[in-house]
């Protein structure tokens, strides 16, 4: 098993391109850990508090897969907290196992994976407008990605983690906020370019702010900018949030593909 990644993983990614693209671009980034037999499994933990990704082929055989269990278990066990992003057919097997070896693990989360390659304007469109941001708004833009966490049940990342990430995201141009007609921030997203895709996600409203169409008008302006620049606007949503889902839906995102968080139960 390598710790390295090269053609031949990327082309095995490519067999499913929507579900495990975060995956492609996370790899061409720095990574804690990475482990992969260029055939048939590929390990990757891009940096602690993040889920470790653990990519099969379909209908892989129970070889394939307890392969993957021991490498999980040896490298990043459910037991220390780490939980796997990987797909429903693994998923089963890794949570029997985990079972069978006294741990209770099962799905925290239920995810979809859309792409949007004609982006539809909203039915009704929000007071204000997208603003994008700049580094003088990287302390406003920091202090809501807490929130964004906090709202799809995940753990809260340190205050100097937000900052970076946003510092990233606006060097790329690729933060924005929606201000309302008093210039009130009231909601908030990010953009991600890799490639021919570009990964919409930290998708946050504030609560006093909601059933205003901002997100919806937010995220539409978001993916028609990203596909004038000729890329094809994704993003992952948890599969539970049907009227977060709908929303998408109604300006144009389409289901591709679906993935799971495998945990220790609470």
């Amino acid at each position: 098993m390598d710790s390295f990644v090269n053609e031949k993983d990327f082309a095995l990614l490519s067999q499913d391109r929507y579900t495990f693209e975060v995956l492609a671009r996370i790899l061409k980034e720095e990574c804690e850990l990475i482990r992969s037999n260029h055939e048939n499994l590929l390990l990757c933990h891009s940096e602690s508090r993040y889920p470790v990704w653990i990519w099969t082929p379909d209908n892989a055989p129970d070889e394939v897969k307890g392969t993957a269990w021991e490498l999980a278990c040896g490298l990043r066990p459910l037991a220390g907290g780490y939980r796997y992003n990987l797909k429903y057919e693994l998923a089963e097997y890794f949570i029997e196992k985990a079972a069978g070896e006294g741990v209770h693990a099962g799905i925290s989360m239920n995810m979809f994976v859309y792409d949007c390659p004609s982006p539809i304007p909203p039915d009704t469109a929000a007071d204000g407008g997208l603003y994008c941001c700049t580094a003088e708004d990287e302390e406003e833009a920091a202090a809501m990605i807490p929130h964004f966490y906090t709202e799809i049940g995940e753990e809260v990342p340190p205050y100097e983690h937000c900052l970076e990430k946003v510092r990233n995201y606006i060097a790329g141009q690729g933060f924005f906020f929606w201000k309302n007609k008093y210039g009130k921030t009231v909601a908030c997203c990010s953009c991600k370019l890799n490639g021919r895709f570009a990964t919409i996600s930290s998708v946050y409203t504030f609560p006093d702010e909601r059933r205003k169409h901002y997100a919806q008008n937010l995220v539409w302006q978001v993916t028609r900018k990203a596909s004038e620049l000729g890329c094809i606007p994704m993003l992952y949503t948890d599969a539970d949030y049907q009227a977060s889902n709908a929303c998408y839906e109604k300006i144009g995102y389409i289901l591709r593909g679906k993935l799971c968080t495998v945990a220790v139960a609470n």
